[in-house]
């Protein structure tokens, strides 16, 4: 096989070196790849350890420890770790980048319960590819090349939040297209890394969610976070919440698992008032997409069930993984739906992610 090399146009520096010889392919058949058991296992996931719905950037998951101050500090951050306008823009107008975001995305979700990876793995590889593709543009040549950042992305988050990594080789299930060497995955993670400043303790939705259930229950449970969680990972799902800081997100999700019904119109205002951090205006559009994603999601799942039985509602966000990856396909979810929801976050994004580099080969 030819030497492959990707190279930025901007910089003309190569993330795979020149000198590695053929044996170190960048992309091998994975027809005769084993065939992993496609039984997705389940933990239940207890929020208060150190584990898997680490609230990344916030010490305490019951907002009882520095309060309204280390909240304000990270709203004030958040916008470092969202993708950039442009990149929306791209995604809404459909074609390559939204079918290879898609391909990438189910990719993860499969390969995350596999191996019974936490929610907030998901979030984060779906963070770091977002922000990667706002600012690199893929060859459109190479089928390849999006299998491998998703595998890096996915590599890069578990290093980040589980406790158990696999070898880089052994995170490569549910039968894909493509395998790869763990070198040429580890150059693929320092071109993610260099690219994304390495800035990779993102603030999520997941930093918000314990702080604002607390101010609007008061009373925490394992399952306000399971249900929270579960809607912050649908999130995930449809590009058009990429329109939302995580913290517009996160008081979405609280406020969906607090009140429901009639409830919900009545105090969903009073809660929203008590959330100072957020823009008031923007949070009842996130709250409105949220919904109705989920009934899309629920009329999947329904869709999926035997008539003479009901489907089990998932008792973990692992469980939920489940669920959702059997549940429809990425490409079900169109962004027409959601094309009256606000764009004017605009003005937080961050300047330069207009300037996309353009990842060539040479070398062939």
């Amino acid at each position: 096989m030819a030497e492959e090399n990707l190279v930025c146009e901007e910089t003309s520096e190569s993330w795979i070196s020149d000198n590695y010889d053929d044996n170190d392919d960048v992309v091998v058949d994975a027809g005769g790849f084993r065939n992993y058991n496609n039984e997705i296992l389940r933990k239940d996931v207890n929020i208060f350890r150190n584990g898997s719905i680490p609230v990344m950037g916030f010490a305490s998951p019951m907002g009882d420890d520095g309060g309204d101050d280390c909240i304000g500090e990270m709203v004030e951050k958040e916008t470092d770790f969202k993708p950039g306008n442009d990149y929306l823009t791209r995604l809404r107008s459909g074609g390559f980048e939204l079918r290879l975001r898609n391909e990438a995305m189910d990719w993860i979700w499969k390969a995350c319960a596999h191996h019974n990876f936490g929610p907030l793995c998901i979030y984060l590889s779906m963070n770091y590819l977002d922000r990667f593709l706002t600012s690199s543009e893929l060859p459109k040549d190479k089928a390849w090349a999006i299998q491998l950042l998703a595998v890096s992305c996915l590599s890069l988050a578990a290093k980040m939040d589980e406790a158990y990594v696999p070898l880089s080789v052994d995170l490569q299930v549910e039968n894909p297209k493509f395998v790869f060497e763990a070198k040429t995955i580890k150059r693929m993670e320092l071109l993610v890394l260099n690219t994304l400043n390495w800035r990779m303790q993102v603030i999520t939705p997941f930093s918000f969610i314990g702080y604002f259930l607390g101010k609007i229950k008061h009373q925490l449970s394992q399952n306000c976070i399971h249900r929270s969680s579960q809607l912050i990972l649908n999130t995930t799902k449809e590009v058009e919440f990429l329109d939302f800081k995580a913290s517009e997100i996160s008081a979405a999700a609280a406020i969906a698992i607090s009140f429901s019904g009639e409830a919900e119109a009545v105090h969903a205002e009073k809660a929203l008032s008590s959330l100072i951090h957020v823009k008031q205006e923007r949070v009842p559009k996130c709250l409105k997409m949220m919904r109705d994603l989920s009934d899309r999601i629920s009329v999947g799942v329904a869709a999926l069930a035997p008539q003479n039985r009901s489907v089990p509602v998932p008792e973990s966000p692992i469980g939920v993984l489940e669920t959702i990856c059997l549940s429809f396909k990425s490409d079900e979810i169109t962004i027409g739906s959601c094309t009256n929801s606000s764009h004017s976050s605009s003005e937080d994004n961050n300047s330069n992610s207009n300037k996309r580099r353009k990842i060539t080969l040479k070398g062939e």
